[in-house]
């Protein structure tokens, strides 16, 4: 899709503010400015109508993401990730479906975020439904629509309203608000703020639960990506699969020192595995993806 290397992208050192003040130097573009680039790209394949459509959209991006800051992740690397997600986006985009780019980045921009979230928490083993993964985003809304986002556990008959909404057993509720109410990640972390230079996208943008196409389109996607991860797990051996399964999902990671021991073999070793399967796992994604015509 182009070279993206002249991005302006957050870093550590860089610092978030001066991040914030770059992006905004992007214009945002007007519907039919939009349309027109969009077209040149679908049609054309020009690599500097994909940037400008990215560049201008990269508020809407750092907005997002501000809104994962309670899960005590760096929040550089969250903005990465929502601009992987926004990238995506405007790969896949169709001006011609009518809605805004905003509209079809948003949902993209989020899965990006959520993907890259359940792998850093390890709290979402591969075989948890999808019910599941809703509460571990949804909970804190939950929460807050029957007043009891300062709770510490939960009354049995919030438990029970909460379960019932979103699907899940009582048990999950009652585990999952621990798990992200127990430590320094809570989701009860504030969320941007007008001075920090990421309420500045458009106050218009659509309700997330809007029921538009755009949103059912990418998430038809993204749960073939899911389900490619399942079948794309079989090219590892056995010691490869275990080793990942063991370090990438679960939700207590097993040390380099415990595997060491299982395989008896040193932790250097260990760790030269886990990067190698790794590797093959994400070779054999992109081509899955490339053969159901996902990427």
């Amino acid at each position: 899709m182009g070279n993206y290397e002249n991005l302006p992208a957050p870093s550590p050192e860089q610092g978030l503010s001066r991040y914030l003040q770059e992006i905004r130097k992007f214009p945002m573009l007007e519907s039919e400015q939009e349309f027109m680039l969009a077209k040149r790209w679908v049609d054309h394949e020009d690599s500097g109508a994909a940037h400008k459509l990215v560049t201008s959209h990269l508020r809407l991006a750092a907005k997002i993401a501000m809104g994962y800051r309670g899960y005590g992740l760096p929040q550089s690397e969250v903005i990465s990730e929502a601009n992987v997600g926004l990238m995506q986006a405007v790969k896949r985009f169709d001006p011609d479906k009518g809605f805004r780019l905003s509209t079809y980045a948003m949902w993209w921009i989020r899965a990006s975020i959520q993907e890259y979230v359940l792998r850093s928490w390890s709290l979402v083993k591969l075989g948890t439904t999808s019910a599941q993964k809703k509460l571990f985003f949804n909970l804190r809304k939950a929460k807050s629509r029957i007043g009891a986002l300062e709770e510490g556990d939960l009354n049995p008959e919030n438990v029970t309203k909460i379960a019932t909404d979103l699907g899940v057993t009582e048990n999950e509720v009652i585990t999952m608000n621990r798990r992200l109410s127990g430590g320094d990640a809570s989701l009860n972390a504030t969320v941007g703020s007008e001075d920090d230079g990421t309420a500045q996208w458009q106050d218009w943008l659509e309700d997330e639960t809007a029921n538009t196409a755009a949103n059912y389109e990418a998430k038809d996607e993204m749960e073939s990506r899911r389900e490619l991860l399942a079948t794309a797990l079989g090219t590892l051996n056995e010691r490869e699969k275990d080793i990942i399964m063991l370090r990438k999902l679960k939700d207590q990671p097993a040390t380099l020192e415990e595997l060491s021991g299982k395989y008896d073999v040193s932790r250097e070793r260990i760790r030269q595995i886990e990067v190698r399967a790794f590797e093959k796992l994400q070779s054999r994604m992109r081509e899955l993806a490339a053969e159901s015509g996902i990427l």
